[in-house]
């Protein structure tokens, strides 16, 4: 019998995005800390895109640079290509996008918790999770503490919390075709023994899905039938903290093609053999980021498909079918691939497969992420039941700031959703039954003009200061960029130009129609054909200013009235989040609520109005009920008592 024991504040089971992400904070905290991962040579591994943000997760990362994460440094350092999506949008959905080199950035990611001091790295698989019975529970709604894990070797590892951050590694398997094998992403070894410890602790379990595309050797490949990809010039950063001249460099190109009807004419003949199709595959599997066999089938319509074809790093040939994820046998994905203008004579270096894992049913989270009724135990990532590298990394950080927060006896770190889209992602994950994996999108943010990326310094800088992830120094600087703007939003509203001569030529020159009466640079500002630079020839006593404060002054003069009816927004919003519910309310005492609203409200256990009006299955009827029984009922006698 193995009788050795380590002990460490912070267990984290896990290093990929979230796991990094939670070691990271709670070592940066000053918690001992140790990490264990399935293989020390892949931490922060991209089993999937090698890519960092894109549409909703660019802001995921800028919020989780501007919390004090480590996410937007890396991936500036480690980028092919970068490129600003929906510039023809408003400055709400512009998402940051890079492609990343994929070994590079987890190469970076391991030298960063590698010299990050109170943080431990451990190459083990974890098989249990300690606890202790918490025996007078009356007092709180714990019935378990936890102690600590236990690795395969059978050392135990004591913890006052723990993390899990297992990612699509507990009980996996993957699927191409009929090859099924017991494996992790990629080959790497899967965790096979959590799952029975996290079931005998009273956890409740399910299949989820995801895939991947195949990669293809790059000197296989006829670039000169697909239309080149490029980024942009300059590039702007991920992270606050990054010196822009530092990310000015030459890029990698992407490639652009498409499907045509004889590559969904292969698929349809071969759908039997899918094993999405054939009832082989348990899980269920991303709707926003369906399989090309999914594509095909869901909507006949379309005759043909984006293929994005993206390079995996300097290091090797391979390239990133993006688009085209699958699970069909390799016979099948051989021909389907080659059908693709400028495939013609791929050759595969890794086939596309499917894979499944055991991961958290809804229902059993607190809004810090701590597991309900496990003193202790909290997750994060695609074991919470969400897709992506971004929100994994989010929840990683956010669940290990929390749990310092609980070890150091400090208040916890919460984000609503009228702060961030960590607050709108962590709050779906809490108060929805997600059938399906999770992604982020722009449209699940009620506040996204609120929550642009740009801005994420300015909404979340301070949370981070004050947890401890964010110095004094980085501190100070963000409220003089802060002071710096609202200066000159003041200044160029009370700057006022005259109908005179030369500015009606420069209105002239510049399209627009000529001033009635004078008129503030602010107002001109508002014209879609100037723009805070384009009004320097009429603005004698403008300062110098970096680029990241003129953004924020010309969004907010611009978009003024929309910004300040939104915030109208989040003031009502934020009344149902200050009508707390106090945890030992029993729901069968409220006998006007409809059954359906009771049986959600006992199994999510709302910590707010807000959050419960947000559970499926509670109507707006409901809350009402809710109010006047908290307000004329509870509140009134109970507290009395």
């Amino acid at each position: 019998m193995v009788d050795i024991r380590e002990k460490f504040d912070v267990a984290v089971i896990g290093a990929g995005h979230a796991g990094c992400e939670a070691a990271l904070a709670c070592a940066r905290l000053g918690l001992e800390t140790v990490v264990f991962t399935m293989s020390a040579d892949n931490i922060a591994f991209m089993p999937c895109n090698p890519h960092i943000g894109g549409s909703s997760k660019g802001h995921l990362v800028r919020e989780i640079d501007a919390l004090g994460g480590e996410m937007g440094k890396v991936i500036d350092k480690t980028f092919l290509q970068s490129k600003m999506l929906n510039t023809s949008k408003g400055p709400a959905v512009h998402s940051l996008r890079c492609q990343a080199d994929k070994m590079e950035y987890s190469k970076a990611m391991k030298k960063v918790l590698e010299s990050q001091k109170h943080l431990f790295i451990k190459q083990a698989e974890v098989t249990e999770i300690l606890f202790d019975e918490i025996e007078d529970s009356s007092n709180s709604h714990y019935k378990k503490k936890v102690t600590g894990v236990k690795i395969f070797s059978g050392i135990i590892y004591e913890a006052k919390a723990v993390i899990l951050c297992t990612g699509t590694y507990l009980k996996s398997r993957c699927l191409t075709g009929e090859a099924i094998t017991y494996s992790g992403p990629n080959g790497l070894l899967p965790s096979n023994y959590l799952s029975e410890s996290l079931l005998k602790a009273g956890i409740e379990l399910r299949r989820f899905k995801t895939g991947t595309p195949a990669r293809i050797d790059g000197n296989t490949i006829d670039f000169s039938k697909m239309s080149e990809q490029f980024g942009d010039d300059p590039v702007i950063p991920f992270s606050f903290d990054t010196n822009p001249k530092d990310v000015q460099k030459p890029q990698v190109s992407c490639w652009l093609t498409y499907t045509n009807e004889k590559t969904h004419q292969i698929i349809r003949d071969n759908i039997d053999r899918s094993p999405i199709y054939a009832g082989i595959i348990e899980g269920v599997g991303p709707r926003y980021c369906p399989s090309i066999e999914d594509k095909v089938v869901k909507f006949p319509d379309h005759d043909r498909h984006q293929v994005f074809v993206e390079p995996e790093g300097t290091f090797t040939n391979e390239m990133y079918i993006d688009g085209m994820s699958s699970s069909l046998p390799e016979d099948v994905q051989i021909a389907m691939y080659r059908s693709v203008p400028g495939l013609e004579n791929s050759r595969i270096v890794k086939n596309a497969y499917a894979i499944e894992y055991d991961c958290l049913c809804s229902g059993q989270l607190k809004p810090t992420l701590e597991i309900k009724n496990i003193h202790g135990l909290f997750s994060a990532g695609q074991f919470n039941g969400s897709s992506g590298y971004e929100e994994a990394a989010a929840q990683g950080l956010y669940a290990g700031i929390n749990a310092s927060m609980q070890i150091l006896n400090k208040p916890e770190l919460y984000i609503d959703r009228s702060e961030g889209y960590i607050g709108v992602l962590v709050d779906d994950l809490v108060t929805k039954e997600n059938l399906e994996p999770y992604r982020m999108m722009t449209s699940r943010a009620e506040y996204r003009l609120l929550l642009r990326q740009d801005n994420a310094d300015i909404r979340l800088r301070s949370k981070g200061h004050d947890v401890g992830l964010i110095s004094d120094e980085k501190y100070d600087k963000l409220v003089t960029k802060i002071e710096q703007i609202k200066k000159e939003i003041d200044r160029l509203k009370s700057t006022v130009v005259g109908a005179n001569k030369d500015i009606q030529k420069f209105m002239e020159e510049h399209g627009s129609s000529p001033l009635k009466t004078a008129t503030s640079l602010a107002e001109l500002i508002c014209r879609p054909e100037f723009s805070y630079e384009t009004l320097r020839d009429i603005d004698s006593n403008r300062p110098e200013l970096s680029n990241d404060v003129i953004e924020q002054v010309e969004i907010s003069i611009r978009y003024e009235g929309y910004i300040n009816r939104q915030e109208r927004q989040v003031e009502q919003f934020k009344k149902l989040e200050h009508k707390k519910i106090p945890a030992d309310i029993n729901y069968d005492d409220v006998s006007s609520l409809r059954l359906e609203a009771r049986q959600k409200l006992k199994k999510f256990m709302p910590v707010n109005i807000g959050q419960a009006s947000r559970i499926g299955g509670v109507n707006p009827a409901d809350v009402s009920v809710l109010i006047i029984y908290l307000d004329s009922v509870y509140r009134g006698n109970k507290h009395e008592d």
